[in-house]
């Protein structure tokens, strides 16, 4: 089921599920967490994977109403987090995310979801809750154990948004600390939506 919702939906999705993902994500001795991805797929093709899909317009979807629900998107972490997914890249590698590369809508509404989410689920906004599938398969948050590790800096399974294809994201790099990774520059319009969104969100 894919259903196309708002903001303020996923405000109140992300009120209700608040209570069970943190009881979730404390039984495994974590912090609730919101990772993102691309599907490595076409625009307008949605998969059941991820909590919340953002296609080519940046129109929102979600595939479940229940964002504590536990669905398959980042592998060993599935458990009190939520999925959120960019509808592109198909096709995408290293030196060129093809015909299908994320758009500055998609860019741009992903960040004010995390926003969203972020506020409603009473986290901050860094790599430590905020995480490409890039950032959580190379286990930079150390949350999985030394050796299972699959993304840039390892065999690159997974990649996800290590670069967007933008001016402020040009180029595939594997230095975290660069502010160009799609990660940073996500996280940096997300706390800038997260200030802009302060007198229009409950509190």
């Amino acid at each position: 089921m894919m259903k196309k919702v708002t903001l303020e939906d996923i405000q109140t999705m992300a009120e209700a599920a608040r209570q069970q993902l943190w009881a979730e994500a404390r039984d495994m001795q974590r912090d609730v967490k919101v990772y993102l991805h691309w599907t490595a797929g076409r625009y307008d093709q949605f998969f059941n994977d991820y909590h919340i899909s953002i296609d080519q317009d940046g129109s929102i979807y979600a595939s479940t109403e229940d964002l504590s629900e536990t669905l398959a998107h980042t592998w060993h972490r599935n458990t009190g987090s939520v999925g959120v997914t960019l509808c592109c890249c198909y096709g995408a590698d290293t030196a060129d995310l093809g015909d299908y590369p994320p758009t500055v809508a998609q860019i741009e509404t992903m960040a004010q979801v995390v926003a969203v989410l972020a506020k409603t689920l009473w986290l901050t906004i860094d790599r430590d809750r905020i995480m490409t599938h890039a950032e959580a398969a190379d286990n930079i948050d150390g949350l999985l154990p030394e050796g299972d590790e699959y993304g840039p800096n390892a065999d690159c399974e997974r990649w996800d948004l290590q670069y967007l294809g933008t001016p402020d994201s040009p180029a595939w790099t594997t230095d975290y600390d660069d502010p160009r990774t799609g990660g940073n520059v996500l996280r940096g319009k997300a706390n800038w939506y997260r200030q802009q969104f302060k007198a229009r969100m409950r509190p």
